[in-house]
């Protein structure tokens, strides 16, 4: 396992840590500290869909650039080839 991945999974874990301690010593009441769970964990849902969307975009346009550029450097060294037959 990589330095990074430890990094990320130490944050993850302490991150969750704090979670847990936070519930157990919130002052509100089960009922509204569940609320409270249901609606971070729909907005954190809603982002990480927003994240994804946008990540996927971003690749469709860098796949389609690729493409393009592949297909540029094809004709050019076609044209060169053509320049010295």
């Amino acid at each position: 396992m990589s330095a990074k991945t430890k990094l990320i999974l130490g944050l993850v874990g302490a991150a969750a840590a704090g979670v847990v301690v936070g519930l157990l010593l919130a002052p509100d009441s089960g009922a509204a500290t569940r609320r409270k769970i249901s609606d971070t964990a729909s907005d954190w849902t809603d982002q990480l869909s927003d994240l994804f969307s946008s990540a996927k975009d971003q690749v469709d346009d860098l796949r389609k650039k690729g493409t393009k550029a592949a297909a540029s450097a094809s004709r050019r060294a076609a044209e060169v080839k053509e320049s010295y037959m």
